[in-house]
């Protein structure tokens, strides 16, 4: 072989190797998008704590955090397209509504992203599989007994909510009014709506201090309703008369439970819930697992969940934060 031949052979295979070696090093991770109900909440930056620490565990997982500015399904099937245009592998949703969604979720799934939804679910036949972070029925009588708890003689309650079309919150508060039915002295007055926004939120609860002068208690099963409520409370000098309890964070309660406007709330962890659903994604994106009634599911760290014949299933138990302990935990979450 000439010298000119072998310096030509030399120069393809160096190319070549070359080409190999910066293919592999391209390789691109796993993208999974966490879609949240609005950006700027408590409760999701800790969701996105708890993705990224599942995808660190993982490895050769990147997490793409986002969602709308406003808790709207508009917002988030704009957020959804975006996803679909960028060919991300996985979506975990928490929705605004569980029907306006599902057109968008349907096109990902037929694009071939794999989709679940999240703490607030989408209909069925727009994902995969629902992770709850509990079950309902038990948040159900969790919130009502919470609220019992400091209404020894009965009263009037109201319900703080998120979105009027959130699926988890009305079926908290369905839960919440079939276990009612086992404290015939507990009344509910009325349910009202801030859509997870502190401003609409504290107007809210301000209008029911106001409208329902004998209310005993106000339960929001929603992180951004039960701080603005305790914080209604608070302004109207009418702790010790109402008490606030709900679904909260412990960073953001722990004033309001040592001012005496909460006498005790729930939740669970939103860093394990965020982490769960990262995990169960990745399995169903990789083919480790597959979505079906009765299905066991890997959660890492947080064990496994089952899916029920809706293709449901829930993460943990709500934990009952106090005085006793919500300093230990506000320096978690």
């Amino acid at each position: 072989m000439s010298i000119w031949k072998k310096a030509i052979s030399t120069a393809a295979l160096a190319t070549a190797l070359a080409t190999s070696t910066v293919t592999v090093a391209q390789a691109a991770p796993m993208r999974i998008a966490v879609v949240v109900k609005a950006l700027g909440i408590g409760f999701f930056d800790a969701v996105h704590k708890g993705a990224e620490e599942a995808a660190k565990q993982i490895g050769d997982v990147q997490i793409i955090y986002t969602g709308p500015t406003k808790t709207t399904a508009e917002g988030q099937i704009q957020v959804i397209d975006s996803l679909i245009a960028q060919r991300v592998d996985a979506i975990a949703i928490s929705a605004n509504d569980k029907d306006a969604l599902v057109p968008a979720l349907k096109k990902a799934m037929q694009r071939g992203i794999t989709v679940i939804s999240f703490d607030s679910g989408v209909a069925p036949e727009g994902r995969l599989m629902q992770l709850n972070a509990s079950s309902t029925p038990l948040i159900g009588q969790t919130l009502i007994k919470l609220a019992a708890d400091h209404m020894p003689n009965g009263g009037e309650v109201a319900v703080l909510s998120a979105s009027a079309t959130a699926t988890n919150q009305n079926a908290w508060i369905a839960a919440m009014k079939g276990e009612m039915k086992n404290y015939p002295n507990i009344k509910l007055a009325t349910v009202v709506y801030g859509d997870d926004m502190a401003d609409k939120s504290y107007r809210e609860a301000q209008g029911l201090i106001k409208t329902y002068p004998n209310l005993k208690a106000i339960i929001a099963p929603t992180t951004v309703g039960i701080q603005a409520a305790a914080q209604a409370v608070e302004d109207a000098h009418m702790v010790g008369k109402i008490n606030v309890t709900g679904l909260g964070l412990p960073s953001e309660m722990a004033g309001h439970v040592h001012s005496g406007a909460s006498k005790s709330f729930a939740i669970w962890n939103p860093i394990d819930l965020g982490y769960a659903a990262t995990e169960i994604a990745y399995n169903l994106a990789t083919k480790k697992a597959v979505a079906k009634p009765g299905a066991k599911i890997s959660m890492g760290r947080m064990g496994t969940v089952t899916l029920d014949e809706h293709n449901d299933g829930a993460m943990a138990n709500p934990f009952v934060y106090d005085a006793s302990n919500v300093d230990q935990f506000a320096k978690i979450f």
